[in-house]
């Protein structure tokens, strides 16, 4: 079914009127299609030393996020980590140059595109699990970090994220 935009009414969940293309850190949270397990599994997940062990796909992954983030200028990552269905990452916009800023949107497009385009490839390749329809949910979340308190608070969320793994009912969890 072809988008009707008098049936279908997409609500933007960004802030209204805000640049995203401003100097400041963003808490991004992207989510597989369905809740996919596709990156991996969590070792330990009832203790302090739980990890994430990452699958091909989510070395891949881990890899393509880190090509994606050197492709922007005035584009850094300060922390992330690849879940097995979704991904946290800090991602900190230094624009001295305003006309070459990248938006946050623009950098989390070219993530899911350019992982999208080498997963299929995989796929393809029998090297990674196939997916159902597509890899990444249609949108994602983030959250304007505006303090120190709040980026230590986010940067231990991401640390503790795989001991946290069991304690969410859908093993999907997001910050508070």
């Amino acid at each position: 079914m072809k988008y009707n935009p008098d049936i279908h009414h997409r609500r933007s969940i960004r802030l209204k009127n805000y640049d995203y293309s401003s100097i400041g850190m963003y808490f991004v949270t992207i989510c597989t299609q369905d809740s996919a397990m596709l990156f991996g599994e969590v070792v330990g997940a009832d203790s302090i030393s739980a990890q994430v062990v990452l699958s091909d796909a989510g070395e891949m992954i881990n890899a393509l996020y880190q090509e994606t983030i050197c492709q922007f200028h005035h584009v850094a990552s300060v922390k992330h980590i690849v879940m097995q269905n979704h991904f946290h990452g800090i991602i900190v916009i230094d624009r001295a140059d305003m006309e070459s800023a990248p938006t946050l949107s623009t950098v989390i497009q070219s993530f899911k595109r350019h992982t999208t385009i080498k997963y299929i490839n995989a796929v393809k390749e029998g090297r990674v699990p196939p997916f159902n329809r597509r890899i990444w949910q249609r949108n994602y979340f983030e959250r304007i970090i505006r303090s120190e308190d709040e980026y230590q608070a986010m940067r231990r969320y991401i640390d503790e994220n795989p001991m946290r793994w069991k304690e969410n009912e859908h093993h999907l969890d997001k910050p508070k």
